[in-house]
């Protein structure tokens, strides 16, 4: 039957069931034998059969449908959430429907609510900083809508959540530059209203503090997350009488800003400034020098988000759903930070 569409009636004349009993075990319902079952999904193999999806969620009363809730100006970072969603829920059968929207929107909640309903989708992810709102998550939990929000910072209902150790990744990067003789150094933050930009900024202070660095307060300049606040930002910081010797950008559009403002002053990245960025999307290792950053296993996370939403959709898995699931960014060294030259 290689070369004609197998369909469902198909696969129950095969197996000698009913049209109904191979609805059941494509919907895996616990209701079919576990032999019959067996046989079922053997046929299914054999033929290259594929679920309608229409036909599969009107048998199971669901769409099929997940939604990617976001505000984020990170085109890559967009990239690789969507892939590592749709690394899991493809094979589940599931498809993906991103909506954009404005954090600071007075109607987010509703809006997001009416995207959930008038696409029919059966549960949504949602990325910062919208995930970081908890009054968006309890209004998902009066209306019985299944989420995981993605977050940075450590969360009590590991349920509804996939964690980034921000904070951490930062210290850590400040550690290193540390160990290259770096006493200077600056941070550009994202926006501090942002749970993510506090995070990091937290590891920031945790770790300078702890090093007794005494850094003076215009060391710290807020920024957008976007390449062009990375360049305003550096410029403010670059021309301070007393300049760092050393800048950790929120994420890598930011950092990339900073080094474009570097080469334009004449400042030799990495033998005079160092530079660090967070993420380690494609530009980190695309500019020149290539950027010290912090890893943050992106699709990773996403695919871990897909695997306990289709779990709460599915009401199977227990272990999956509430199993905590925190991801520690790694530093990764680069080009872009070096031991200060003698000359600094």
């Amino acid at each position: 039957m290689s070369d004609v569409k197998v369909t469902i009636n198909d696969i129950a004349r095969m197996a000698g069931v009913s049209k109904r009993t191979v609805s059941r075990v494509i919907n895996n319902s616990d209701k079919v034998g576990k032999k019959t079952k067996e046989l079922i999904d053997k046929i299914i193999a054999e033929t290259g059969f594929v679920p309608d999806k229409q036909a599969r969620g009107l048998a199971s009363s669901r769409s099929y449908l997940l939604g990617l809730v976001y505000d984020n100006p990170d085109a890559l970072y967009i990239d690789e959430v969507q892939r590592g969603v749709l690394d899991y829920c493809s094979n589940g059968g599931y498809e993906l429907v991103v909506h954009p929207c404005s954090y600071k929107s007075e109607d987010l909640i509703a809006n997001v609510l009416s995207f959930v309903k008038r696409s029919k989708l059966d549960g949504i992810v949602i990325l910062p900083p919208a995930s970081e709102i908890d009054e968006l998550g309890a209004t998902l939990d009066d209306n019985n809508i299944p989420y995981i929000r993605i977050v940075s910072g450590r969360s009590e209902n590991a349920e509804n959540f996939v964690v980034s150790n921000d904070g951490q990744a930062v210290f850590e990067l400040v550690d290193f530059l540390i160990t290259l003789n770096h006493e200077k150094i600056a941070m550009i933050t994202g926006p501090m209203n942002y749970r993510s930009s506090k995070e990091r900024f937290s590891g920031y202070k945790v770790a300078t503090e702890k090093a007794k660095l005494n850094l003076p307060q215009n060391y710290v300049v807020e920024g957008t997350n976007q390449y062009i606040s990375g360049i305003e930002c550096a410029n403010v910081l670059l021309d301070l009488p007393e300049r760092p010797s050393a800048i950790i950008a929120n994420n890598d559009e930011m950092a990339a800003g900073a080094l474009k403002v570097a080469v334009a002053k004449g400042i030799k990245v990495p033998e005079e400034l160092s530079i660090c960025g967070f993420d380690d999307n494609l530009l980190a290792s695309r500019i020149m020098p290539q950027l010290t950053t912090a890893r943050r296993p992106v699709r990773q996370m996403a695919k871990a988000a897909a695997k306990k939403l289709i779990a709460k959709i599915e009401n199977g898995n227990p272990s999956v759903i509430v199993e905590e699931v925190v991801v520690a960014p790694k530093v990764v060294i680069r080009e872009s930070t070096a031991a200060l030259s003698p000359k600094t």
